[in-house]
């Protein structure tokens, strides 16, 4: 019985430990958990090493807190429960500041904006979708946005839509799409896009600025139809993703990032990686 009381002692110590903020200043280290598998956002290169917007966005962001930042590759789905247990002290992987989310764990200030958009075959027959306006800003519509998501509602009645497990692409098409479309989920992006090509889905949601070169590489097979969303059920903007005990260490993040949109650090990052300027307008 001692030692059963002894063992349970001694987790609840540790279950307090872990909650404990640590102490974020100069000089600390910082583990930075990403996917590696989203370009341009992240990615891993054919030698093994990490690139894409987001690393270098690391590096600059680490040297103005004057930490050391370790990155760390990471399997998109559970990466928030990971983050929560410790396995890593931040998350830069193209993830929108959401209300979950924000249930969960706490963000930075937003370091880019993008919009999301449908993607179809351009030889299907979705291609030929259109709605009267370009974009949507999701929470409150107005008549106009109404409209849009009705039109495509109705468009996709009975289809297929692919997205990736565990996103705001998911969020948004049980939210939408309900009732009309069904939905088929993928463990990495680059499934989800393989499958659209195959016919194994009719279409697919996710962030414009990732779709750019999945367009490219497409040579015409693939196009988008209908609005770009933005707000609401996909978020509002990309932020690092911390534990909520640790907003020492998210303040830290802001003001970095604050100083690298003034000094036009991240407009040049951004136009790198993805050829249009996704950061924030102060």
């Amino acid at each position: 019985m001692k030692i059963f009381l002894a063992i349970i002692a001694l987790a609840m110590l540790a279950l307090a430990f872990s909650a404990q903020a640590a102490d974020w200043k100069p000089g600390a280290t910082v583990r930075i958990a990403t996917e590696g598998a989203y370009p341009p956002w992240n990615d891993t290169d054919a030698s093994g090493k990490l690139v894409g917007f987001e690393i270098d966005l690391a590096a600059d962001l680490c040297r103005r807190m004057k930490v050391t930042c370790r990155m760390i590759p990471r399997v998109w789905e559970g990466i928030i429960p990971a983050l929560r247990a410790g396995e890593f002290d931040a998350i830069m992987s193209g993830m929108a500041i959401t209300d979950k989310r924000k249930k969960l764990i706490t963000y930075s200030r937003p370091f880019a904006a993008s919009l999301h958009a449908f993607v179809v075959r351009a030889d299907g027959p979705l291609a030929g979708v259109t709605t009267k306006i370009s974009s949507v800003t999701l929470g409150s519509l107005d008549a106009g946005e109404k409209a849009a998501v009705e039109t495509l509602r109705k468009a996709f009645a009975g289809k297929t839509i692919g997205a990736q497990a565990d996103t705001v692409f998911v969020n948004f098409l049980r939210i939408h799409m309900a009732g009309r479309a069904g939905m088929r989920t993928f463990k990495y992006q680059g499934d989800v896009d393989a499958a659209l090509l195959a016919g194994r889905v009719d279409a697919l949601f996710a962030q414009t600025s990732y779709l750019k070169p999945v367009l490219e590489k497409a040579k015409g097979k693939l196009k988008v139809v209908g609005p770009g969303f933005s707000g609401g059920s996909v978020g509002e903007g990309i932020g690092i993703g911390i534990r909520k005990e640790d907003k020492a260490l998210a303040d830290m993040f802001s003001s970095a990032i604050t100083a690298a949109i003034k000094e036009g650090i991240l407009s040049k990052l951004s136009l790198k990686w993805f050829g249009i300027d996704l950061s924030p307008k102060e």
